[in-house]
């Protein structure tokens, strides 16, 4: 179970840089901002889902984009998913 809170926070601090979330957001999106000014990390915090937060969330001109790092298949990631969005409208 540490092994993976591991990945999850590397992968979480890795893209909540503004440069490379920037190049995420542009190559998940297929959008070619470039200045990182324009993103905003906009990560739920103190949103928790079954004890899980959200792991980065990006938005640029009200596009969001929301990533959880996954080591093993969850069934039920449209759930979180949906409860994620609804927790930052």
């Amino acid at each position: 179970m540490l092994n993976r809170e591991y990945k999850s926070s590397l992968f979480a601090d890795l893209f909540s840089d503004a440069k490379r979330g920037l190049s995420i957001f542009n190559a998940l999106m297929g959008t070619e901002y470039s200045d990182p000014a324009e993103l905003e990390i906009a990560t739920l915090k103190d949103a928790v889902f079954m004890n899980r937060k959200n792991d980065v969330a990006l938005l640029v001109e009200m596009r969001l984009l929301m990533l959880e790092h996954q080591s093993t298949i969850n069934p039920n990631m449209p759930l979180r998913g949906l409860q994620y969005y609804a927790d930052s409208m």
